[in-house]
């Protein structure tokens, strides 16, 4: 299993088409895309050299009715192994 796969499983990140919900608005959202990253993280203390980690990058289009896929407010968030931030803030809905 690679890194991004470990995350993906580790961190239950839902699969491009899935909708999930706001847990703070209550509001459906579908993932439109999804893909493997690198991200910055702090430089190393001791060498001053720059580092990255994988994460995986997830883009969101906000549900509406009438209102064609991609068409609206669309946002996208990374996520790595080293936060909890999809479990904090969504749900994924069971279709």
């Amino acid at each position: 299993m690679n890194e991004y796969e470990k995350i993906i499983k580790e961190k239950g990140l839902p699969g491009v088409g899935q909708t999930v919900r706001s847990k703070k608005y209550g509001t459906l959202w579908r993932i439109m895309e999804k893909k493997e990253i690198w991200r910055n993280i702090d430089p190393d203390p001791k060498s001053g050299e720059l580092r990255m980690i994988p994460a995986i990058y997830l883009m969101f289009w906000k549900v509406q009715e009438g209102v064609a896929p991609g068409v609206g407010r669309m946002m996208g968030f990374e996520y790595t192994l080293y936060d909890n931030t999809f479990a904090l803030n969504w749900d994924i809905v069971k279709d």
